[in-house]
């Protein structure tokens, strides 16, 4: 069903009621900026309309500028937001839901009335009604859109040297200087397990090897009756999580996903010392190969597994942070459920890719009334509302530091937050990925059930599969006529 956007009162009305509620703020807002480290880059920064961050012509506070429960307050809307979180509407959910965030926004801003649509299938179906042009709201949570396509559908918030003094992963929807999207809530990217199964299958200390990782799986096969990896096979958009391990976790180096991985040769050949992506996806690979999985990858079902490792009956599955509180809370067991580090180790050293959850992007075309309120209720999420720390996510405002539990296992471990393309780049990583069609860290789900169907059926070695990549990515390469480092 399409969203709707219904004004709480008439257009007139409403536009009456934003100047009055937020023009005066807004006329000295770029001298009280909401963090003080950030007044000098956010006064005189130019905006999407051309004027200041701190509003423009029209009397709309930026969000730099915004001071929540002191501006807009009496500001009458109503708006919507598309989101993929089905789970916090559901009855069983037993961590804030929907309607628990909203009840307390409406604490501090009650003349704003926030609709939420969730959707199951979301990535697919935003994607897709997004490029079609269907109306879809004022707010949503950015699908997979190329970084230069941003600024045709999303609002800008204003520049990064504006927004990062603000907030974590300002770049990861950033397009040529300008921020497009807000991290609804940051990740890092490991492994969430049941302590128990480890327990009982006699493993003693966390992995920080590919091949202490498959010694752990065959230990739980042999000593539980626990599946020792559960693959998400059929569920689709959970196989693109293996992508996100091969920047930072596997390398070490904040800019090789989005800088040195368009000009490496063969980029999937194994570099002889567990590193980088080969051998990511190579324990993938042979787990499937050895037995060390469901027994039939088809019927893998993502609502029934969070249960399913509560209660034991999978020692462990390789996701980002954002799922643990998800498994936590799915069953009585939640004290059995833990997160480590992805086990490889580069020079002596583990490291952790961190990044942006979906980000909070909101509609370019909303009218004024619309686009303030939306931007409070962003800012409201982002700051005050705890959703990042609910869901065990690494805190987004950059002067939150409640970090979550989820993240003790970390400890002496580096995160590492992928750094921006090179200037005259930005598109070159998409381009390459549309040419090979391999989708390195966007979606690139068929490609990881590709290799877990070759690997049950035998049909074809890891190593040939990843020399078909290598070959993929070099006529990608020649294409786009890409300077190659030997």
């Amino acid at each position: 069903m399409k969203l709707k956007k219904v004004l709480a009162v008439s257009l007139t009305v409403s536009m009456m009621a934003s100047m009055a509620a937020c023009g005066s703020s807004s006329d000295t807002s770029s001298t009280n900026s909401s963090n003080d480290s950030a007044k000098d880059s956010a006064s005189g920064t130019e905006s999407a309309a051309g004027s200041s961050a701190g509003s423009s012509a029209d009397g709309v506070i930026s969000y730099a500028d915004l001071k929540l429960g002191e501006d807009c307050t009496d500001l009458a809307a109503e708006i919507s937001v598309a989101n993929h979180r089905t789970d916090l509407q559901q009855d069983d959910y037993t961590g804030k839901k929907w309607d628990d965030y909203l009840a307390d926004f409406n604490a501090m801003y009650p003349n704003i009335k926030v609709n939420v649509e969730t959707v199951t299938d979301y990535a697919e179906t935003s994607l897709l009604r997004l490029q079609s042009g269907d109306y879809w709201g004022d707010i949503m949570m950015i699908p997979a859109v190329d970084n230069g396509e941003l600024s045709t559908y999303f609002y800008d918030y204003g520049s990064l040297d504006t927004m990062e003094p603000l907030v974590r992963f300002a770049n990861s929807k950033m397009y040529d200087g300008e921020v497009y999207g807000i991290a609804s809530t940051g990740n890092a990217q490991g492994i969430v397990y049941n302590k128990k199964v480890f327990e009982e299958a006699g493993i003693t200390a966390l992995p920080k090897t590919p091949d202490e990782f498959m010694t752990d799986l065959q230990m739980i096969k042999d000593n539980t009756d626990a599946i020792p990896l559960y693959t998400n096979y059929a569920a689709g958009w959970t196989m693109g999580a293996w992508d996100a391990y091969i920047g930072g976790s596997a390398t070490g180096d904040s800019t090789y996903l989005n800088q040195k991985l368009a000009h490496t040769k063969d980029p999937f050949s194994d570099p002889g010392d567990g590193t980088h992506a080969y051998n990511v996806y190579k324990i993938l690979y042979d787990a499937v190969a050895g037995g060390l999985t469901e027994d039939d990858y088809t019927t893998t079902d993502w609502e029934g597994c969070k249960g399913m490792i509560n209660n034991g009956e999978i020692g462990c599955m390789v996701l980002g942070s954002w799922a643990y509180t998800q498994m936590r809370d799915a069953g009585d067991n939640g004290a059995d459920i833990g997160y480590m580090p992805f086990p490889i180790t580069v020079d002596g050293k583990q490291y952790a890719s961190s990044g942006a959850d979906y980000a909070w992007g909101i509609n370019k075309d909303a009218d004024d009334t619309n686009l303030q309120a939306s931007i409070i209720f962003v800012k409201w999420m982002t700051e005050k509302s705890g959703f990042s720390y609910n869901e065990g996510g690494m805190p987004i405002a950059l002067d939150d530091d409640n970090w979550p539990e989820v993240y003790s296992a970390f400890d002496g471990i580096d995160y590492v937050s992928d750094d921006s393309a090179l200037e005259g780049e930005e598109d070159l990583l998409t381009d390459l990925n549309s040419d090979s069609e391999l989708n390195i860290n966007n979606s690139g789900d068929s490609k990881i059930q590709e290799l877990i169907e070759h690997a049950a059926n035998g049909d074809e070695s890891f190593d040939d599969i990843m020399n078909d990549w290598n070959q993929k990515w070099t006529d990608a390469q020649d294409a786009e006529g890409v300077e190659v480092n030997e």
